[in-house]
């Protein structure tokens, strides 16, 4: 009677455990996405990775979640977005600058909305869509909130600023109407509507782009330093009020969010924006650490595992074959992807971890890997006190690690040749913070 007892109890155990693991299969099958991409915000803006300023909502998804330690973008917002939404590096697409738009097109390339649909996702753009051509509707999106430009916030801060593009219509803001919250309150019927069917929502936010504007919260009397805070604690709010809307909604567990920034901290924000209360080396537009090194931040409860920095090399092609890989959407056929899945690394798993991150920008680039960056002028540098800090090796030197990496590295700028810088080019590639100046005070 004894074993028979044990027996009914382990069998009882093991059904137990199967519907647990049953229901957390059904819970991440075809999970949503939701892909938060925040303007011109940096390491130093975010108060999880080090930053100065007060992110509690966005430090919550990190106290949930896993933050990527080594995100790359590219350092400037229509390259990094085209490299997200088509897997593929600039040299591949053309688009290489934000002058270089047109050089993209529906007939060579297939971007994540059009692969995701295939999985049975709906799919929706709520934000900025100015530096790729025609329209999302296009590129696969199914709906769209979008304007064009850099930061959107008043209808009031410049002619045709109110100015906004809904599923193809050209709509106006009224006068006390705020950008942000209008992505927000799309954002929010979005998901609503799609509440009981997989979606995926690419949400790349007017904040905290310039103009430096006040914000709904701000103070009459705020400077222009308040003004800065003020923005990235508004951007920080409306991450948080999106959480509730899916707590509410019951499909927090089901859902898994991303939240990161398109390239490096501007100028302005640079001088204030700090990791563990010193500057970074570089800043949106360089090809230092600042200008493409970004937050990266992925919460899922009960399918990330909570309060997890993962070391792993991570660069914005690989969202493309990570997010079909997480929706079960087979990979276009006929493309050179350059995307790397980190859907395992999301999971808690291992994977298999790229060993190098390539960047490139106007006829600049650069790999690196763990350790070491070499760009495509021969230059060698030493990270291992980055992002502060990035000391150049000499050419001669007889390290055996610096040759070995300077060897390996070359053989990928080798099968990764950056596109030509296009004539009256992007005017940051003569910005004062290149290679040369990329060794900084500790």
């Amino acid at each position: 009677m004894k074993s028979l007892a044990l027996a009914a109890a382990a069998l009882s155990c093991t059904v137990a455990l199967q519907r647990a693991s049953a229901a957390t299969d059904e819970a991440t099958a075809n999970p949503n996405i939701i892909l938060i991409y925040s303007d011109d915000v940096g390491l130093g803006d975010i108060g999880c990775c080090g930053g100065p300023f007060n992110t509690p909502n966005i430090d919550r998804l990190a106290e949930s979640g896993t933050r990527f330690e080594y995100c790359y973008s590219t350092p400037l917002c229509g390259p990094s977005r085209c490299q997200t939404l088509t897997g593929r590096y600039p040299f591949r697409t053309g688009l290489n600058s934000n002058h270089s738009q047109n050089a993209v097109s529906p007939d060579r390339e297939v971007m994540l909305p059009t692969v995701m649909k295939k999985a049975g996702y709906a799919t929706a753009s709520a934000g900025k869509w100015g530096q790729i051509c025609l329209e999302p509707r296009d590129w696969g999106f199914e709906e769209y909130l979008v304007f064009k430009g850099g930061g959107r916030y008043w209808s009031s801060q410049a002619k045709s600023a109110g100015a906004y593009n809904l599923n193809g219509d050209e709509k106006v803001m009224k006068d006390d109407e705020y950008m942000p919250d209008l992505l927000h309150s799309f954002a929010v019927d979005f998901i609503t509507r799609n509440k009981d069917k997989p979606f995926f929502l690419y949400y790349p936010m007017s904040s905290i782009h310039g103009p430096i504007l006040p914000t709904p919260d701000s103070k009459e009397a705020a400077d222009k330093d308040q003004l800065y805070a003020d923005n990235i604690e508004y951007m920080d709010k409306l991450v948080g009020k999106l959480m509730s809307e899916l707590d509410r909604l019951k499909l927090r567990e089901k859902t898994i969010v991303l939240f990161t920034g398109d390239n490096g901290t501007a100028k302005f924000g640079a001088e204030k924006a700090t990791v563990d209360g010193r500057k970074i080396s570089g800043m949106k537009g360089t090809m230092l650490e600042g200008g493409s090194r970004v937050p990266l931040i992925v919460s899922c409860p009960g399918t990330t595992p909570a309060g997890k920095v993962n070391h792993d090399l991570v660069d914005f092609s690989d969202f493309f074959s990570t997010f079909a890989q997480l929706g079960g959407a087979p990979l276009p056929e006929g493309v050179t992807l350059d995307s790397h899945s980190f859907a395992p690394q999301i999971q808690g798993k291992e994977g298999a971890p790229r060993e190098w991150c390539y960047v490139e920008l106007d006829g600049r680039s650069y790999a690196r890997d763990a350790r070491y960056k070499l760009t495509n002028r021969g230059e060698l540098f030493d990270l291992g006190n980055a992002p502060w800090e990035e000391i150049p090796v000499a050419s001669d030197t007889k390290d055996e690690a610096a040759v070995a990496a300077r060897a390996k590295l070359q053989a990928v700028l080798d099968e990764h040749p950056a596109k030509p810088a296009a004539p009256g080019g992007d005017k940051r590639k003569k910005n004062k913070g290149g290679q040369k100046k990329a060794r900084l005070a500790s």
